[in-house]
């Protein structure tokens, strides 16, 4: 593991160190707050964990976070689950993300850019004044604050104007991409009973345009508590009989009037990738996501006014969410609506350079694409801006720190951070005064006592174990829809540690305070009692260029034993002779492990995934170890069903 190698691959210069918000942010938490003036980010960490309150204090103060009630206290009751947060604060999150207008009105609060790689602006003024019109418009339409409203919306303005207008009127917000089939959308919608829906007539990605006006259709007949149905022609279509136009709610000139709600109200509901049973639809509250991104954003991300904020996602993943939370420290955040690889691979670095991205966010998935098809994004495109680039979605293998490094820039930072849509924020990842080491994340973040612990609840440190935080986030739950006594969230986290968060993810917590993500732990390979996450044996096995994609299982035997095979979804025009299978071998023993070496290699027509772009393993495993297809899967959460009954049918077949 990369722990025995202790030289950083890039380190930040003293001018970085010195100007960036963190640095400025624990001088002045050491002279109101007693935090260490000393000690640099490891010693800011633990103040932040082992003075919680005190923390979170600093947090609100320094971003001048506006309390129209004050709050009695910082954290009323610290138990998981149910910890409360700022009890008696009254605020609004849209009254925040909008504060820019009143110094920066003309300035672009918003860059739109389609597949023609244009962008167009929307200042902060425009996105203030669209927002009061539709704030107004919903309380016209009867939305008061706790009713639901929902968006079949891609990454586009209107889709953040309209999460900013509900959460305004302090109504709870929710939203799938269109490319969400309609299934897939009524398995989360029909859980909240929205009573507004925005909806397009249809989407465009990889060169073509997807009418969804039928989808549409099906949603409104399905979802009974709609009161109204707003029509965003983003392919030019007129609205359906029935429908409001989104040109008429969003016309007026009218100031927004922001509901001062209790700190733990919701604001939004996200979705895990439900790949069992209904999606978990997870409740996040305006405080607890204000506060949480605040510091995420402005502080281990760096950003504020002069900054321009990409992420690739689309409004299905929390990572949207996150990427408009940018406003709230003034950022101009870009929406890319569109492929990822379209026209060319190279499309999310043509983005970058002609929004002048300072900080690009992309999918591991996305760079080791890249890498395997020779892009060359410094060499073809002025990157000049870019001072960061983020990854998520899964572990950057260490190829991965290296590509960016030779073909981005020598003096990147690269920010790979893991969390969760439970959270919708990082446990661990971006510190801008931090070294970066291959393979690794930076360290855990600020107010999140992240520990890796053994089975018994022990902290290991430069051993594998699983993911907890042992002390509240603001932006943890405050609930599970439809889950009146808790019993599903205390489940989802606390059933295996009472009172400590597991996420489900294997770590090692190294001694330098860095961290290496492993995998799902519910998908680990385990073999002789060497652990392994799923994550290791992709990165050696994908940098093969015969292998496209690649899923691993492992399953324990009723008598003991453990069959491990190795699917792959092979490149065009590669064959799964005895040479390839030897050198698949040969990687892994010589890599990774000779106990991973896998039983069978077996070739699949695909690899299936989540709508968020996760390999599906769980389900695969349930699969092989014969549960039926119906009862292993929640269908609407897999993005080609069909790929399933391979593994269905080899399940059949060795039983």
């Amino acid at each position: 593991m990369s722990t025995v190698n202790p030289l950083p691959l890039w380190q930040p210069d003293p001018q970085r160190i010195a100007q960036a918000q963190i640095t400025k942010f624990q001088a002045w938490a050491a002279e109101h707050h007693g935090a260490p003036a000393e000690g640099g980010y490891p010693a800011l960490h633990r103040w932040s964990v082992d003075r919680l309150e005190t923390f979170w204090k600093a947090v609100t103060e320094w971003f001048d976070v506006r309390f129209s009630t004050p709050c009695a206290r910082v954290l009323g009751d610290r138990t998981m689950p149910g910890a409360q947060w700022f009890p008696g604060a009254t605020l609004n999150y849209a009254e925040h993300a909008l504060r820019a207008a009143a110094t920066r009105a003309d300035e672009p609060a918003l860059l739109r850019v389609d597949e023609s790689h244009e962008p167009q602006p929307v200042t902060w003024s425009e996105l203030r004044r669209q927002v009061g019109s539709l704030a107004e418009g919903l309380r016209a339409l009867g939305v008061r604050p706790g009713d639901r409203v929902s968006g079949y919306l891609p990454n586009i303005p209107e889709a953040v104007v309209a999460l900013l207008a509900t959460a305004a009127v302090g109504a709870v917000w929710t939203s799938c991409a269109p490319d969400f089939g309609a299934r897939s959308v009524l398995d989360r919608f029909q859980q909240v009973e929205p009573v507004v829906l925005f909806a397009v007539d249809g989407y465009r990605y990889g060169g073509k345009e997807h009418d969804r006006r039928d989808v549409v259709a099906e949603l409104r007949r399905e979802l009974p508590t709609l009161r109204a149905v707003v029509h965003v022609p983003l392919l030019g279509s007129a609205a359906p009989e029935g429908a409001l136009a989104w040109a008429d709610l969003t016309a007026a000139d009218v100031e927004p009037v922001f509901e001062q709600v209790p700190f733990g109200h919701p604001l939004w509901v996200l979705y895990s990738s439900g790949t069992t049973g209904l999606p978990k639809a997870i409740v996040q509250s305006q405080g607890g996501i204000l506060v949480e991104h605040l510091k995420q954003l402005g502080l281990h991300c760096d950003l504020g006014p002069g900054d321009r904020f990409f992420w690739y996602t689309s409004t299905g993943w929390m990572m949207w969410n996150f990427l408009v939370s940018g406003l709230l420290t003034g950022t101009t955040i870009v929406l890319y609506d569109g492929s990822p690889g379209y026209p060319g691979t190279d499309a999310q670095w043509r983005v970058a350079e002609r929004t002048g991205a300072t900080l690009f966010g992309t999918s591991a998935a996305y760079v080791m694409a890249c890498r395997k098809a020779g892009v060359h994004p410094a060499r073809d495109h002025d990157l000049s801006r870019i001072r960061c680039v983020g990854t998520t979605g899964s572990p950057l293998p260490p190829d991965g720190f290296r590509w960016l490094h030779d073909e981005v820039g020598e003096d990147l930072w690269i920010a790979s951070v893991s969390g969760g849509t439970d959270v919708c924020s990082c446990f661990a990842g971006a510190v801008p005064t931090l070294p970066v080491h291959i393979g690794e994340l930076q360290a855990p973040c600020l107010g999140t006592d992240l520990q890796s612990w053994d089975p018994s609840g022990a902290p290991l440190v430069d051993e594998v174990g699983e993911l907890v935080v042992t002390n509240p986030m603001p932006s943890m739950p405050i609930h599970f829809w439809n889950d009146p006594d808790g019993s599903r969230y205390h489940d989802s986290y606390f059933a295996v540690y009472p009172g400590v968060w597991r996420h489900g993810d294997w770590i090692t917590l190294t001694s330098r305070g860095s961290v290496v993500i492993h995998g799902r732990s519910d998908s680990t390979l385990n073999r002789q009692g060497v652990r392994m996450g799923s994550a290791d044996i992709y990165e050696a096995v994908e940098r093969l260029p015969e292998i496209r994609e690649s899923l691993v299982i492992g399953i324990e035997q009723p008598d003991g034993g453990y069959w491990m095979p190795l699917f792959v979804h092979l490149a065009p025009g590669a064959v799964l002779d005895d040479a390839l299978l030897d050198r698949i071998k040969r990687t892994i023993r010589e890599q990774l492990s000779p106990r991973h070496v896998p039983d069978e290699v077996i070739e699949v027509p695909g690899v299936p995934h989540t709508l968020t772009g996760k390999r599906i393993e769980v389900p695969v495993k349930r699969l092989l170890q014969g549960t039926p297809l119906e009862k292993a899967v929640n269908p609407g959460s897999v993005d080609d069903l069909a790929l399933l009954r391979f593994y269905e049918d080899l399940a059949r077949k060795r039983a």
